[in-house]
C-alpha cells in the first residue's frame, strides 16, 4: 500500500492523549472527580465524549458554565492517576518512521505543560519531538483550531502540507477549522463511524506506522478506512 496521505507532508501536528499514550479514560475519570468534588456530577459517558477538549470548552458543555474551582482541582486528580499513563504500542515507533521521513513531529494537546512532560517522558521520545503547543500556550483549547494554528506556525509549516494526526472528533473538528487534514485513531474511544470526517482512520498507532513502512498486513488492513472524496 502506498503512503499516498503522507506524500510531501513536512510537518506533523500530534495529539498526545488517547493518540499516543492510553489516558483518555483517566482524563475522563478526573473530570469526574473534580466535578464531584466541586458538587457537581455528570455521568462518564457524557466526560468521555469530551476528553480532548480543555476545561475551557469541557466544563461549560457538562455543566453550563466554566467553573475555575473544578477546572483547578482535575489536574491534581489526574496526578493521583499518573502512574497508570501507559504508551500505546507502537507509539515510540511511529514518531520514528515520521523523523524517519524528514518530518517534522510537532506535540499539539489540550493537556497543560506537566503533563506533557510526563507524556513524554514515558514514551521516550524528547529527543525526536521538533516542538510542542500546550493548553498553556493558548487561550481557547480544542476544537478551536488555536493549538494547531500556533504548532504550525512555530514550525513555519504551510497547511497544505501539514497533517493532524489525533483520536477525537474535536481534533477533526479544530484539524478542519485551521485548514489541515486530520489522520484519526480509533484508540481514544470514538468509533470509525464517528471519525469519518478524517481523511483517513487507523484503529491505532501502531496500524498507522505499518501503513507508513508497508507492513500493513492483510489482517491489519481492516483498520485502516480512507475517505473517498
Amino acid at each position: 500500500m502506498d503512503d499516498d496521505l503522507f506524500t510531501g507532508t513536512h510537518a506533523v501536528l500530534l495529539d498526545v492523549d488517547g493518540t499516543l499514550v492510553d489516558t483518555n479514560y483517566l482524563h475522563t475519570l478526573a473530570w469526574s472527580r473534580a466535578l464531584r468534588g466541586g458538587g457537581e456530577w455528570a455521568p462518564m459517558n457524557a466526560i468521555h465524549r469530551l476528553i480532548g477538549m480543555g476545561g475551557d470548552q469541557l466544563l461549560p458543555r457538562l455543566i453550563g458554565r466554566f467553573d475555575e474551582k473544578i477546572a483547578e482541582s482535575r489536574p491534581q486528580f489526574y496526578a493521583e492517576l499518573a502512574d497508570e499513563v501507559t504508551p500505546f504500542p507502537g507509539a515510540y515507533e511511529l514518531v520514528a518512521t515520521l523523523k524517519g521521513r524528514h518530518i517534522a513531529v510537532v506535540l499539539a494537546t489540550s493537556s497543560p505543560q506537566e503533563e506533557l512532560d510526563r507524556a513524554m517522558e514515558i514514551l521516550g521520545i524528547g529527543d525526536m519531538v521538533d516542538c510542542v503547543t500546550t493548553a498553556d500556550d493558548v487561550e481557547r483549547s480544542k476544537p478551536d483550531p488555536q493549538i494547531f494554528d500556533v504548532a504550525r506556525q512555530r514550525i513555519g509549516a504551510d497547511a497544505t502540507n501539514t497533517i493532524v494526526i489525533g483520536d477525537s472528533v474535536w481534533d477533526i473538528e479544530a484539524a478542519t477549522a485551521a485548514g489541515l487534514r486530520c489522520v484519526a485513531l480509533e484508540s481514544g474511544g470514538f468509533s470509525r463511524a464517528e471519525l469519518g470526517d478524517a481523511s483517513a482512520v487507523f484503529r491505532d498507532v501502531a496500524a498507522l506506522d505499518d501503513y507508513l513502512t508497508g507492513r500493513l498486513s492483510e489482517t491489519a488492513a481492516s483498520a485502516f478506512t480512507q475517505r473517498q472524496d
